[in-house]
Formats: structure tokens, sequence, C-alpha cells
């Protein structure tokens, strides 16, 4: 199996992190307010992802992503 660390912004820059199997309709179910911490953001766009076969790696880097570092590196990668 496929795992996607993902990152969503939205149309006010907020950033989003998450992972999950299946990109699409993971991010159809961000779009129709499935997801509490989405539900309030509008104009969702993935800006960034990576994929990994094993979901402990993928987990661990979705961790560091929300970590201080992983949002440094995040604005290092993904332009404004």
């Amino acid at each position: 199996m496929v795992y996607t660390v993902y990152v969503l912004r939205d149309r006010d820059d907020n950033l989003y992190k998450g992972l999950t199997n299946n990109l699409s309709r993971r991010i159809r179910e961000h779009k129709s307010g499935h997801t509490i911490t989405t539900s309030k953001m509008y104009g969702l766009e993935v800006v960034y992802t990576e994929i990994y076969a094993d979901f402990a790696i993928a987990r661990q880097r979705e961790l560091y992503l929300k970590s201080a570092a992983g949002r440094k590196f995040l604005k290092k990668v993904i332009p404004l």
C-alpha cells in the first residue's frame, strides 16, 4: 500500500498537514466539510506531497511536518 503525506493551503495561507492512503478521497472529504479541522478552511489546494510505502515512516514524517522544525522546512519549500 502507498501512503501520502500531504499539505493543504487555504485562501488565507493556513496550512493543514495530513496522511492518507487515498489522496483524492481525502481531499474530497476535506472540501466537503467531513473533517472538523478543515471544515472552516476555504479554497483548499494541495501544495506539497510525499509518498511512502511504509505507514510508520509516513506517520513519522507527518509528525515532523507538524513540528516547529517541520513548519520551518515547509516555509522553505512551499512558495507563498
